[in-house]
């Protein structure tokens, strides 16, 4: 048997699937995520699945690497060469302040320090003229200085190389010359606009993480092929597709959301399939949540994404699935402030120790074990039984915390508990707000499409907060951003700064600029992917006459400045609320997104976990809007066929997760086996 397997590193667990295509058999496993070395939750994976890695035909991964060493600050001992003039970019950034009110605010500080951060002699006119030739000679000094100094990467960063990269590709050749053992990048490799600060704040991130992503990826390769894998190894990028490891060693900082990624494609293919065409994609893992939109089938991809938030963090231009992340997973801790004010999360318990129920010395009350003590989790069947936990560890934690705010005895530390689970709801509530309201839209003409492991356990309260009401949990939710990166094509990103105002005599210089994209992105993606069919999609940067900030908006195939025109109107009216059709419309920059189809997994072939056909069971579930305590029937959820149908209160157990039905909701399992909750009842007021 050959296997398709993918595999993503979360916070907490890592997961794996496995799909054979000739047998369409699908194995699932999930192991905690090792820290100390990555690979080895992978390994451990395949031990758990009993599959051998020379059984994979391919390995598509997604990892949190990238981010993490950004907010950790664990990345390379990293320098900056740049433009005379122009050392303190980084820290002059866009001499804003994003947070007026707040007397003390300070930026994070840059990834690279002043002290490693060079000037040479050189400079282009923003048409690509040589103003000042390259010195070599000082590059070749800066060299034998940059060594001394020990330095892992060096980012470069010309002025105006947007518009001719020549000085920028020269001193990078000259450096890796002198320094070949340094990992050496610049700024046009990753981008072509003209956005001088997010330039240099991009390509100084890409350095920043180059050598422990590049010492990753081969490490990964190394492993796996003394384990007997021939097969082919992709990154899910951040932009919804895989990429080439030879690319991501070049781009490392396109992998910036690369684990959450996952679960949003695969949530845009069941909405596909199953004729939704609005769905938030919503994800709650062990250490966060995270939410993005489907529209008409589509993900809307920012063209920059801020490490840190907008506030406090830095630029990185590059093409990111516009996806909120949020501080509240299964993980997250409950505290008490100085003035005993009750919060839950950002701080998470992770995979080591963990939530005081798994028993590995974890101290702190958690998300999990708020749902364990009300009744919401087996202790017996948590991973299928792998790991027992400890009811009693979890209720004392809870009654910790419940003294100081003066809950007493047994309902007072249930009490707390479906409060920290409320605090965990309204976190998330106001994600889903952040990428629906916040853009124009009303989350009530949305589907909740749940996932995660924690997702199905908190999405029928989500939906009644947010007044949504459906949802819908696909089978094996808790590995399912693995499962989604099986259903990923291959995927390039290119932009350029085009500038000038809207006119028919301007679509002929727009052709040949997307012209003379798509032939950079077609040969790209045969050399890396030997696709045949490949797909394009164009997308411009535009505004009114005068405006500082733009939109993007899909332009179709260019060819008509009427249908461009049109779709920026009513791109802006939807985001804004009005158009002024007399206001002059300006191009900032152009964006060719390049596909090429992968072959996909059947979704109607995945199967579920679990012996099936067990009789239904029950057990006490807490329901605040109920009253306390009720009896809910527990269900298996290998043993439900397509048609079925029943009231809550339920919940419905498999490997990997659990789902909440409410009292006062209903389910069924629809075409492909996925969980649909009807959450539009009216609700019972709470006792």
């Amino acid at each position: 048997m050959s296997y398709a397997v993918a595999v993503d590193i979360g916070g907490t667990f890592t997961d794996l699937v496995g799909y054979d295509r000739e047998t369409r058999r699908v194995v699932y496993t999930k192991s905690s995520t090792t820290y100390d070395n990555f690979v080895d939750g992978i390994l451990d994976c395949f031990r758990k699945a009993n599959l051998a890695p020379e059984q994979a035909l391919f390995l598509n991964h997604g990892t949190t690497l990238v981010i993490n060493s950004f907010i950790q600050r664990r990345g390379a001992r990293a320098a900056l060469v740049t433009t005379r003039g122009f050392r303190d970019i980084l820290e002059i950034a866009r001499a804003n302040r994003p947070d007026p009110f707040d007397l003390h605010y300070r930026r994070d500080p840059p990834l690279i320090p002043r002290s490693l951060r060079f000037e040479v002699p050189e400079r282009m006119d923003t048409f690509g003229e040589i103003q000042t030739p390259l010195d070599l000679a000082a590059v070749d000094r800066l060299a034998e200085e940059l060594g001394a100094a020990k330095v892992e990467a060096i980012a470069v960063f010309f002025m105006n190389s947007f518009a001719n990269p020549a000085h920028e590709v020269e001193a990078a050749a000259r450096l890796r010359a002198k320094l070949p053992d340094v990992y050496i990048t610049c700024s046009t490799d990753l981008t072509r606009e003209w956005y001088e600060f997010e330039r240099s704040s991009t390509v100084a991130a890409n350095a920043y993480v180059g050598p422990q992503v590049n010492t990753y990826i081969r490490q990964l390769e190394d492993d796996m092929k003394a384990r007997g894998f021939t097969g082919s190894l992709f990154m899910m990028g951040s932009n919804g597709g895989l990429l080439s490891v030879e690319r991501t060693c070049r781009q490392p900082v396109g992998l910036v959301e690369s684990g959450p990624i996952g679960g949003c494609i695969g949530a845009g293919a069941y909405a596909e399939e199953l004729g939704f065409r609005n769905v938030v994609a919503f994800d709650m893992g062990g250490t966060t949540a995270k939410c993005a939109l489907v529209e008409d089938g589509r993900f809307n991809v920012e063209t920059i994404y801020y490490a840190g938030g907008y506030v406090h963090g830095f630029p990185i231009k590059s093409p990111v699935i516009d996806i909120v992340e949020v501080g509240s997973g299964g993980g997250s801790v409950a505290w008490l402030d100085s003035q005993n004010r009750l919060h839950v999360g950002p701080r998470s318990a992770g995979s080591t120790p963990g939530p005081v129920c798994y028993g590995r010395g974890g101290m702190e009350a958690t998300v999990t074990d708020a749902n364990l003590v009300l009744g919401r989790l087996n202790a017996d069947r948590f991973l299928g039984g792998e790991l027992k936990l400890d009811v009693e560890g979890a209720a004392r934690a809870i009654r910790e915390l419940s003294g100081p705010l003066g809950y007493a005895g047994e309902d007072g530390m249930l009490r707390l508990a479906d409060g920290i689970l409320s605090l965990a709801t309204v976190t998330m509530a106001g994600a889903i707000r952040q990428v629906s309201v916040e853009h124009g839209l009303d989350p009530r003409d949305f589907v909740l499409f749940s996932y995660g492991g924690g997702g199905p356990l908190h999405s029928s309260a989500l939906a009644r907060e947010l007044s949504i009401p459906t949802v819908v949990i696909p089978p094996a939710p808790g590995n399912f951003s693995a499962v989604g990166m099986l259903l990923a094509d291959a995927r390039i990103d290119l932009s350029k700064t085009f500038t000038g105002l809207l006119t028919q005599n301007a679509i002929a210089s727009i052709q040949e600029a997307f012209g003379e994209m798509e032939n950079e992105a077609a040969a790209a993606l045969k050399q890396e992917f030997g696709a045949r069919e490949i797909i394009m999609e164009r997308h411009a940067e535009m505004r009114y006459l005068g405006q500082r900030h733009n939109i993007k908006v899909p332009v179709g195939n260019a060819g008509d400045f009427a249908t461009i025109r049109h779709s920026f109107e009513r791109d802006y009216k939807r985001r804004y609320g009005h158009a002024d059709p007399k206001n002059p419309a300006e191009l900032q920059a152009l964006h060719l997104s390049a596909f090429a189809r992968q072959k996909r997994l059947d979704l109607s072939s995945l199967p579920l976990i679990g012996e099936g056909g067990a009789a239904p069971t029950s057990r006490r579930v807490y329901f605040r809007e109920a009253g306390g305590f009720v009896d809910a029937a527990v269900f298996e959820r290998s043993g439900l066929a397509p048609g079925f149908s029943a009231p809550g209160p339920a919940v419905i157990e498999e490997y990997g997760s659990t789902t909440l039905v409410g009292p006062f909701d209903r389910f069924e399992i629809g075409p492909l086996r996925e969980i649909r909750i009807q959450c539009d009842a009216p609700r019972a007021k709470s006792k």
